[in-house]
């Protein structure tokens, strides 16, 4: 399947969101830009002479540009039904805000917040220091900032990066981003390591993780230490529950398994009890357990 998504941006007029007078959206297809739309809006408003200074549009630029209502068909074909990426909540708050301004109803999509992406995917962008510049500045993404087609494309190509980076598909990074951020840092297997909670309902199980997972290896860890399980990095003779990443699972009958996965079924073959668990069945067994 596709990995297909639209990176949303907009600039306003003044202080209220409402006041959107750009909208710049780009389509992008398995890594690739596959389309791009733009336009300025008239917002039928002032504008604030501090938003001028930061994106350069002004009440001259906008005379004759089309006003959100006489657009809004054509947004509703780009981002229908849709995964729609913006950096920070700003956009889609302002996107919502123009909606209720005009009476129209909500478009149809999942909204993925690339800011937060960002503060999950690398441990610099925890705390801070996460606006879409600076984001951009550590991929190496070159941008005109304050330039809504320019600022979606950022966006998007963001979050390719950490897509890229941390093996995690779209629909694995709007799960993520609604976890809590990490401190032990981003898919950092020598982090991973945990001692279980001893009031858990799996205290005594010791659980490894291997092959790619929906969500970052620390995260993962720190959910099965709470549970009860102490988690190693390496498949030993203390070893109860091994995790496979959901894609490598199916691979079960074949041949293409990590070291670790064949450890676990060599130990099986020796008599050590271990079960062999997909992330989705780990997940949902914490879930049963809590």
């Amino acid at each position: 399947m596709a990995e297909t998504f639209v990176a949303l941006d907009v600039e306003t007029a003044n202080a209220d969101l409402a006041s959107i007078c750009q909208i710049g959206v780009v389509t992008f297809s398995d890594g690739v830009i596959t389309g791009s739309w733009q336009s300025l809006i008239n917002p039928k408003d002032y504008f604030d002479p501090t938003n001028v200074s930061i994106h350069g549009i002004d009440s001259s630029s906008v005379i004759g540009a089309p006003t959100f209502i006489e657009v809004r068909p054509h947004l509703g074909e780009l981002l229908e039904n849709k995964v729609v990426v913006s950096h920070t909540a700003f956009d889609r708050t302002a996107f919502s805000q123009v909606h209720e301004k005009y009476g129209l109803p909500l478009v149809a999509c999942q909204w993925l917040d690339t800011a937060r992406v960002s503060r999950r995917a690398w441990p610099q962008f925890a705390r801070g220091g996460y606006g879409l510049a600076k984001v951009a500045e550590h991929c190496g993404i070159k941008f005109r900032h304050h330039d809504a087609l320019e600022d979606a494309r950022a966006a998007g190509e963001i979050l390719l990066r950490a897509m890229s980076e941390h093996g995690l598909g779209i629909s694995d990074w709007l799960d993520r981003s609604n976890y809590p951020i990490s401190s032990h840092g981003p898919c950092s297997h020598s982090r991973e390591k945990r001692e279980g909670n001893p009031n858990g309902p799996l205290f005594g199980e010791s659980v490894v993780f291997t092959g790619s997972l929906s969500l970052l290896r620390a995260e993962a860890a720190d959910l099965a230490a709470a549970a009860g399980c102490d988690v190693g990095v390496a498949v030993n003779k203390t070893t109860t529950m091994l995790v496979v990443g959901n894609e490598d699972i199916r691979k079960l009958a074949g041949h293409e398994k990590s070291s670790k996965h064949r450890k676990a079924e060599a130990l099986i073959m020796e008599g050590q009890a271990i079960s062999i668990l997909c992330e989705r069945d780990f997940l949902a067994l914490l879930r049963v357990i809590s």
